[in-house]
This record gives C-alpha cells, sequence and structure tokens, in this order.
C-alpha cells in the first residue's frame, strides 16, 4: 500500500493500492463508502489486474468539505500523472465521484463511471441538520450510527461474511476519518446532472435489503435516463465484497465499450472477448438455474 500527501496539510494522507500495468493511463480507480477502506476491494483488485486492467483502490483522508474531497483528488491524479480516470463508486464513494465529475466537468478528468449502491442528493439520510455536530461525537457513536445501517437478519453465508469484514474496517477507522465521512455524506448536498451527462454510467444496484432506498434509487435512474443498469439480485450494501463475480463481471462489461481506444483500462494484449462472452454465459446459466431452484421451493 502507498501512501501519498498532495496537500500543504502533512495530516491529509491519501492511502493507495494501485495494481495491474503500470502503462495504462486511464485506469479504474475504486472509492470507498463511509465504512469503508481501500482493502474493501480486493476481490476486485485480485481478479481485474489478474485479468490485465490496472486498477486503483483509494482511502481519503479527512476532508470537511466536498470541494476540498474534488480539489484534493485532482491534486492526487495530478500527482499519478493520470489525465481521465473510470470511477467506480460504493455509497459515499459513488456520491463523491458524481460531485468529482461535476467539480471538473469544464476540465474533464473523469472518463466514466460505475455507481454501486450511490445516490445523487445527501437529504435522503434525513441527517442534514445532525451534519455540522459529527466532528463533535465519540467514535463509538459515530460507529453505531454506520452499524445501524447495516444488513440485519438472516442473511447468507458470503453475506454474512462480507459485513463482517466491514465491521472489522470501521473498526480501523479513527474519530475524525469516521466524522468526516459522515459529514460529507450528509451535509446538504446535491449533484447536478447537466454537467456530467456526457460521462458514459453503469448504474450498479441490488433487489435485497440495503441502506438506500427504493425512492433513491429511482432518483438515480431519473438522473441517468441512459445509464446502463446492473441490477444484482442479492448483495445488500456490499455486493463487491459478497457477490464479487457479478460484480467484476459487469465492470468488465462497462470497461469494454472503450477497449481499443485511449482510455482502456486493461493492456490491449490481455483483451480476450471470447472470455468475457463464456463468462457472461456463466452467469446467465447460474441466474436460471437459481431461479428453478427458487420455484421448485415455491
Amino acid at each position: 500500500m502507498r501512501e501519498i500527501i498532495v496537500d500543504d496539510d502533512d495530516s491529509k494522507v491519501w492511502s493507495l493500492y494501485d495494481a495491474g500495468p503500470r502503462n495504462i493511463r486511464c485506469p479504474l480507480i475504486f472509492l470507498p463508502p463511509v465504512s469503508g477502506t481501500a482493502d474493501v476491494f480486493f476481490q476486485q483488485i485480485l481478479a481485474l489486474s489478474g485479468w490485465g486492467y490496472r486498477v486503483i483502490a483509494l482511502q481519503y483522508p479527512v476532508y470537511w468539505e466536498i470541494f476540498e474531497f474534488c480539489d484534493g483528488f485532482r491534486k492526487l491524479l495530478d500527482h499519478l500523472q493520470l489525465d481521465k480516470v473510470h470511477v467506480f463508486g460504493a455509497s459515499l464513494g459513488g456520491f463523491l465521484a458524481q460531485k468529482f465529475a461535476e467539480y471538473t466537468h469544464k476540465s474533464p478528468r473523469v472518463q466514466s463511471l460505475i455507481l454501486c449502491n450511490a445516490f445523487s442528493d445527501t437529504s435522503i439520510f434525513n441527517q442534514t441538520w445532525t451534519a455540522n455536530s459529527f466532528w463533535l461525537m465519540p467514535a463509538f457513536m459515530l460507529k453505531k450510527i454506520v452499524l445501524g445501517n447495516f444488513a440485519s437478519g438472516p442473511v447468507d453465508t458470503e453475506m454474512a461474511d462480507g459485513i463482517d469484514f466491514m465491521v472489522d474496517r470501521l473498526e480501523s477507522l479513527g474519530q475524525s476519518e469516521l466524522a468526516s465521512r459522515l459529514t460529507l455524506n450528509c451535509q446538504n448536498s446535491y449533484v447536478e446532472p447537466h454537467k456530467i451527462r456526457d460521462i458514459p454510467v453503469t448504474i450498479m444496484d441490488v433487489f435485497d435489503q440495503s441502506a438506500l432506498s427504493t425512492e433513491a434509487k429511482e432518483e438515480m435512474y431519473k438522473l441517468y435516463p441512459n445509464a446502463r443498469r446492473a441490477h444484482l439480485k442479492t448483495g445488500g450494501n456490499f455486493p463487491y465484497l459478497c457477490r464479487s463475480a457479478e460484480v467484476n463481471l459487469y465492470v468488465q462489461i462497462h470497461l469494454l465499450q472503450f477497449h481499443g481506444t485511449r482510455y482502456a483500462a486493461i493492456d490491449p494484449s490481455m483483451v480476450s472477448a471470447e472470455e468475457l462472452e463464456v463468462q457472461k454465459a456463466n452467469l446467465q446459466a447460474s441466474s436460471e438455474q437459481e431461479q428453478q431452484q427458487q420455484q421448485q421451493q415455491s
């Protein structure tokens, strides 16, 4: 894991995993949710870099304003000498990805977006009035707020493991890290879609229980009427952990449109369309099998 400081303030440290071929100038960058660190995307880093993609998973430093985050992220891309990037954002990471695309719309730095369980308006959490007081709260209270959004009730083994892993990551975050992320998550802000309407978008969401309301999902569809939709039947709040094969496939399908261009996130020598077709067929077969099992049970 690399640590990079791009601000005048030495305490603002970006941590990142950079995997895959370094000659790729338009990699896929992963932004974690409130409770996450860079390593929550380890399944994507391992699989995608193995297939020839350059992927960078980030952990952001303490920023209290969205503008500050966007400025820091831009400086980080400058430091890494990356002109344009594809961004996969999960939950808060997805909101920040949209805000960064909006922030840089006059001199675009975002080539495409994959928004996983993301939202476009912080008012959906009904917490805008408390956003300014998170900095005062002790860490255990902040953790309690975040844990309140985790799935309760029966879940399958993979989802239980995913939740355990996220709880473990949550424990590793300090008070200021958590408070600043919750502040960004809840302070009054929304995405201005007209500034980023030309960016290719894939919206990835789940049909089972997650922290996002149906209204929030509908709002995203309205905001990006031309977006590709990647629906997962199950996966909860953290599909990249517990449904990684499906998530990785949807990421590949999204990035396929850039193969053979200067914005390809994959090494040209590693492109294998046949392999992708095989995986698509496998995914179809497994979902058909699942449906048959459900029909038999009912």
